[in-house]
């Protein structure tokens, strides 16, 4: 264990995270190494949850004091306090869906190579199942073949030589050998312990990341819609959409923080199995495997030597002796016992069948397939999947500071589109000047209140005090205009008459204008009565 690792070195970020503190929910300082079964290893890991609940918390209590004093504090109504008001709210509606944006593009990729990491942790754990999965079926094989066939060819044989003693001795030295065969086989390492463990490992996390990945997606997704639902509230000045996406807005800032407190507790505690891998797998695979075995396989170099080297050479020479004792029978005993061919032949195919899976057998226990497997299980995991999901909690706290700041605009954009509404309601119906009342001319033209500023019967002043002067005689020709009238079978109207002529007051409601009106008409009617009784 003194050898330098080459291969594998860990990555910077997971020596930075697995140096936060680990601190148990009694608040005492714990071991730093993986150990999940540890109770107070978990509970620093949820000790990190629990700090990420307590931020969620004084987001909230600190939004809760900023909507308390909006709802408190007075409102000024000069146009001038309208101006930055809306300016402030435009400004933080585009930094939210700024931040909104950044974010989703951050958990997009984060959740990628989140995803990515833990495919090629499952990948090449799949891979070294199936490598031991064949060490496993190889050795039953040969065993097998050991122990049943060549048993049996052998019995016969020993029928059909009892009158030759040397022939006889040949084949209980042949039944030595495959005995130790047998023995050397059955020392080698059970992986079939091993090999569940792996694949039902590998099933897992395989069940466990689809679950995450979707969830993420439909986080990100939900984020976006919100946005720009939000967006187009502010645009259209919707009160009941703002409000809707304000509920859907604090729901995913608690959503947000939740899944900031899982991301940072998960980096962590892989972090801490990156830092030293090999520790915790020989603890794991302690009175299962020796200690010798797994340092093979985790560092892989030239100056380890193999351990299955002695019995896989054993085998190897057992192998190649009865090999060369079945030729020798071929040879001399098939031409006396020609019965005894077949059996022959029958062991001769065994032992090259065997010879093949030895060859095989070699192959798989070698050290160079499991460590890359290895090595691959770990780049994904402590690069790709720690880095996804460093990159997954910076799209947790840019989503929350996002929706913080939609919170703290939508509020105030509520109250400015009711400020203007109450505006709307306060002018006065029967103004000419107010768009509403535009609007409402237009639509409905035959209206019965809504009079003409510019007939002589206007809003202006009472109708029943106010009577129009009685026309003055006077030798003065008429008008082009009045003649007009008069050919097409009409009488002149004062509609038709111009304001000067007719006396009609000027559009506008102030008393003074109003008092100066009704004493020039007075003084009118004074005069045009003295010309008419002159």
């Amino acid at each position: 264990m003194s050898l330098a690792r080459v291969d594998y070195i860990a990555p910077w970020w997971t020596y930075w995270l697995h140096n936060f503190p680990h601190i148990n929910l009694r608040f005492q300082a714990t071991d730093k190494s993986f150990q999940p079964e540890d109770e107070n290893y978990q509970q620093s890991l949820i000790f990190l949850g629990c700090v990420a609940a307590a931020g969620l918390g004084l987001n909230l209590l600190c939004l809760a004091i900023y909507l308390s004093c909006l709802c408190c504090c007075s409102k000024e109504e000069e146009e001038e306090s309208k101006k930055p008001n809306s300016c402030c709210v435009t400004w933080s509606a585009v930094a939210a869906g700024l931040i909104t944006c950044i974010a989703v593009g951050v958990g997009f990729y984060g959740n990628s190579e989140t995803n990515d990491g833990v495919y090629q942790l499952t990948y090449s754990l799949y891979n070294a199942n199936h490598t031991l999965g064949g060490v496993d079926s190889l050795v039953t094989g040969t065993m097998g073949n050991m122990r049943t066939g060549l048993h049996q060819h052998l019995a016969r044989l020993d029928e059909i030589f009892a009158t030759r003693g040397d022939y006889v001795q040949t084949l209980q030295f042949m039944q030595q050998m495959a005995d130790n065969v047998i023995k050397q086989l059955l020392g080698l390492p059970d992986w079939d312990e091993a090999k569940v463990d792996l694949a039902s490992i590998a099933d897992q996390t395989a069940n466990i990341e689809y679950y995450r990945w979707l969830t993420y997606l439909l986080l990100l997704i939900l984020d976006l819609i919100i946005c720009l639902l939000a967006c187009l509230g502010l645009a259209k000045q919707s009160r009941w959409l703002l409000t809707t996406m304000m509920v859907f807005g604090v729901l995913t800032l608690i959503l947000s923080w939740t899944s900031l407190g899982a991301d940072l507790a998960t980096a962590v505690g892989t972090s801490d199995f990156c830092v030293s891998p090999d520790k915790y797998i020989m603890s794991q695979t302690k009175g299962i495997i020796t200690a010798d075995i797994v340092h093979y396989y985790l560092y892989c170099n030239q100056t380890l030597s193999n351990p299955f080297q002695q019995p896989l050479t054993i085998f190897q020479r057992s192998l190649t002796t009865m090999q060369i004792q079945i030729q020798g029978l071929l040879q001399f005993a098939v031409p006396l016992f020609p019965t005894a061919e077949r059996d022959l032949l029958g062991i001769q195919r065994l032992l090259n069948s065997s010879e093949a899976s030895l060859h095989q057998l070699t192959a798989l226990l070698d050290c160079r397939g499991l460590n890359k497997d290895y090595l691959d299980a770990m780049v994904g995991v402590c690069y790709d999947g720690v880095e996804g999901v460093l990159y997954l909690c910076l799209f947790s706290s840019l989503a929350a500071c996002a929706f913080t700041v939609m919170l703290c605009a939508i509020p105030r954009a509520w109250r400015q589109i009711a400020s203007r509404e109450r505006d709307y309601d306060d002018i006065d119906e029967e103004d000419p000047f107010n768009p509403r009342a535009r609007r409402m001319g237009s639509q409905n033209p035959n209206h019965t209140n809504m009079h003409s500023f510019c007939s002589y019967s206007s809003s202006m002043g009472s109708q029943t005090s106010l009577h129009p002067p009685a026309p003055a005689v006077s030798n003065a020709p008429m008008p082009e205009y009045m003649n007009q009238t008069a050919l097409f079978g009409g009488n002149p109207r004062y509609e038709n008459v111009p304001l000067i002529g007719r006396g009609s007051p000027p559009p506008s409601y102030s008393p003074t204008m109003r008092a100066t009106y009704l004493s020039m008409t007075e003084e009118q009617s004074r005069h045009f009565g003295s010309d008419f009784q002159a």
